[in-house]
């Protein structure tokens, strides 16, 4: 798997950005999001039960990621034509405010080391990269636990403040003095 300080791979990947068919579609790279934070989240599988409670959750939060100059991007090895249907099929995922991208040929999922050997798709893989492009958090869990996307936030927050934040550390809270 990429590890922290590494760059996160360059990618060009269309993305589901509407729900409406004339206006579904877009080609993404790393460099539409140049000089920006960005959390890229991987998932699985499209019309799966975990799934879209972790894209609703983020959904929710996208706001709160915007605000500390974020983009969300979820990923998945499902082509965009799933990735539509699927966002038409889920109420919670109709008007979700980040991309859905398609990585059909798995090389993002490749080149980042997150590509399920045995099943042949995304591990469910959250990565922050900052403004520069490099990896600065890593967070997979298995396939049948989702994550924590306000987990997500608070350590986005903490990676912001480029001081040393202690266990449990929220934004507001205090950081540590190096002896």
């Amino acid at each position: 798997m990429t590890a922290i300080g590494r760059s996160f791979p360059d990618f060009s990947l269309t993305g589901v950005v509407s729900a409406e068919a004339a206006q579904a579609f877009q080609t993404l790279t790393l460099d539409s999001y140049a000089g920006k934070w960005k959390v890229v989240f991987f998932w699985p599988k499209d019309f799966t039960f975990v799934c879209p409670t972790e894209l609703a959750a983020f959904g929710r939060l996208e706001k709160e990621f915007r605000a500390r100059d974020a983009q969300l991007l979820g990923v998945s090895t499902d082509s965009e034509y799933v990735h539509l249907a699927w966002r038409g099929a889920r109420e919670e995922l109709r008007n979700l405010p980040y991309p859905m991208l398609a990585d059909v040929k798995r090389e993002l999922t490749g080149a980042l080391g997150i590509l399920d050997a045995e099943t042949g798709v995304a591990q469910r893989a959250t990565f922050i990269v900052d403004p520069q492009n490099i990896i600065r958090f890593v967070y997979v869990t298995d396939r049948s636990v989702g994550r924590n996307p306000e987990e997500v936030l608070r350590v986005l927050d903490a990676l912001q403040t480029d001081e040393l934040c202690p266990c449990n550390w929220q934004k507001g809270d205090a950081t540590l003095e190096a002896a």
